[in-house]
């Protein structure tokens, strides 16, 4: 029997405040619209986002509700998984789950086809609203990363409980999306979930839009000074990224030539971040702007960018990197970057916190960068078109609708 056609299409996301994981979401959004469904993006927070849809799509920040509405929410829902419920239900419980309420009537009015969700804890809110919202909506969840490490570094009861939490609930959802090989593998065995519930879907960028946006202007002198080549990070400063190996393997290498460091990004680390530039006494050098709108300028204008995380779950960043010519390094972190860059083909792959290999992997890409023609038609392979191919299949597979 055929599915139901997709009029309706609702993307769910904890927040848009910066990072890959919300630049996806919006890229789906806009491809979504261009076939014509209507699509509304749901998150508890949009404060701020540099991120713009420009087509078809919407993008509506859900009210927050106070702790005993959500609490009474997830209750009604679930009321004979109390035990399951309590990290949900503690004070420190995650941000999207104060939106609850306002997520379940969203759902119960507007009756999407179908619902796609991206990140943990929007997942699980997602599959919980759904059945609070007692609809027919196809519903396709994503993981965007490595669960067993995110859990074993995470604060509060939350976190520690993403196995249990995703082993019990992710089942009750149509489909499983992992963003990369590593994270499909990793969710499977962490989350025993069977192997066959999940799809891998690689996340996209939009190369033709990275390519013109590339080339705007960037008002900082050290873009147009040549003469001295930059290497880029960007990401949340949070011990995830690991910053503080890049900063080391910067002043290793700053030794042997002379380099400037540029990170993009904000977050709590910055403090202790900008005290180990001045330690080892390369401060001068450095530059830490903040969230940029338009990070492709800046890789398009450095010599090398770097990624030193301890893990991920795609690297998106190094796919935009890519498609904007810049010549990258990544540790060989779970998951994502070797695939992406295919075992080192497409850039040098460092083991993680070793900031000698790192200097070395930069010394050795500066004096022998590799072909910019050869990095860009790499980055084309992550199309937005393959992904919303991928996904629509997905959707209209399923016969939840029927």
């Amino acid at each position: 029997m055929a599915t139901a056609p997709i009029r309706s299409l609702a993307l769910i996301v904890r927040t848009l405040e910066g990072g890959g994981m919300q630049r996806v979401v919006l890229l789906l959004a806009e491809a979504f619209a261009k076939t014509g469904i209507q699509v509304e993006v749901l998150t508890g927070h949009d404060t701020g986002a540099t991120f713009k849809l420009q087509l078809g799509a919407s993008i509506r920040c859900l009210p927050r509700s106070n702790a005993l509405s959500s609490a009474l929410a997830l209750l009604r829902a679930r009321p004979h998984e109390v035990f399951r419920l309590l990290p949900l239900l503690t004070p420190l419980k995650p941000d999207i789950f104060w939106h609850l309420p306002a997520l379940i009537e969203y759902l119960r009015i507007a009756k999407p086809d179908a619902i796609l969700a991206a990140g943990t804890q929007s997942n699980l809110a997602a599959i919980i609203a759904r059945t609070a919202a007692d609809i027919p909506a196809r519903l396709v969840v994503s993981e965007h990363n490595t669960l067993s490490i995110v859990a074993h570094h995470g604060h509060g009861v939350f976190r520690r409980s993403y196995p249990g939490l995703v082993q019990h609930f992710y089942p009750e959802a149509d489909a499983v999306v992992a963003v990369s090989r590593g994270v499909a593998q990793d969710l499977a065995q962490t989350a025993r979930l069977p192997a066959e519930l999940i799809t891998l879907i690689y996340n996209p960028v939009d190369v033709e839009a990275i390519a013109h946006a590339d080339k705007m202007l960037v008002e900082h002198p050290w873009l147009t000074d040549r003469s001295c080549p930059i290497v880029l990070g960007a990401g949340r400063l949070h011990r995830q990224k690991d910053f503080p190996t890049l900063i080391h393997a910067f002043a290793i290498a700053r030794k042997e030539r002379d380099l400037r460091l540029v990170i993009l990004g904000e977050g709590s680390e910055r403090k202790m971040l900008e005290a180990l530039c001045q330690r080892l006494g390369v401060w001068g050098d450095v530059l830490m702007p903040g969230f940029v709108g338009n990070p492709f300028a800046w890789m398009s204008r450095a010599s090398i960018f770097v990624l030193s995380s301890a893990w991920e779950g795609f690297a998106l960043v190094l796919v935009e990197a890519l498609a904007s010519g810049c010549s990258v390094i990544s540790t060989d972190c779970p998951n994502g970057p070797r695939e992406i860059l295919q075992d080192g083909a497409y850039g040098s792959l460092v083991p993680i916190g070793n900031p000698v290999a790192m200097a070395d992997a930069m010394l050795a890409t500066l004096a022998a960068p590799p072909d910019v023609v050869r990095l860009r038609a790499r980055a084309a392979e992550f199309s937005v078109g393959s992904a919303v191919a991928g996904y629509r299949r997905l959707l209209e597979d399923l016969d939840k609708c029927c």
